[in-house]
């Protein structure tokens, strides 16, 4: 289990962002990106969001909720921000699925639909997938994929993740079970 301290320790830089956990004082930034999304770009797209029930109570919440999960080895939450000027550009989750012997967990991410095509989310994904290796010691990241997503499936690829299969009926979504592309890396030592 970690402490509050060691969660601070999951921060990290590339060449134009800084992705970390989201704290209290992000709160306008990330409505105030959320809010500027131009409308959904194709069905695994959300684009605007009605975000009046975010109040600022609401994200402090989430910010407990994150570390809380951080704290117990269930999900690691990282905002995406760039450097240049601190504008949230999106999220990238790991998700734990087994420890012990396994070592498992899943990557999930998502931008901005405003940022797309500038290479942040190869950019950030690659990060988090160098810290899910050395400083979560997972041994084996899968990525979930949507059949009919093919900017996901290109950022796996991108990224050096490999094809595995098709789990079939995998997921509730779409008020139907729907098939996902499993796409993996493992730790190369």
């Amino acid at each position: 289990m970690k402490t509050e301290n060691e969660l601070f320790e999951y921060v990290s830089e590339t060449e134009r962002l800084v992705l970390r956990p989201l704290k209290k004082a992000d709160y306008e930034n990330w409505l105030n990106e959320f809010n500027r999304r131009y409308p959904s770009q194709h069905r695994h797209d959300t684009g605007r969001t009605d975000m009046s029930d975010c109040t600022e109570e609401w994200f402090n919440k989430l910010i407990d909720k994150h570390q809380n999960l951080a704290l117990t080895d269930t999900a690691y939450i990282f905002g995406v921000f760039r450097q240049e000027d601190g504008t949230h550009v999106g999220m990238v989750d790991l998700s734990t699925i087994e420890r012990g012997e396994f070592q498992w967990g899943r990557i999930g991410y998502s931008f901005h639909n405003r940022y797309w095509g500038k290479g942040y989310g190869r950019e950030a994904v690659n990060e988090v997938l160098h810290m899910a290796f050395k400083c979560l010691s997972f041994h084996r990241i899968e990525a979930h994929i949507n059949i009919d997503n093919p900017a996901s499936i290109k950022l796996a690829e991108n990224v050096g993740m490999e094809y595995e299969c098709i789990r079939k009926g995998f997921i509730f979504e779409f008020g139907e079970w729907t098939d996902n592309l499993i796409y993996f890396k493992n730790l190369v030592e």
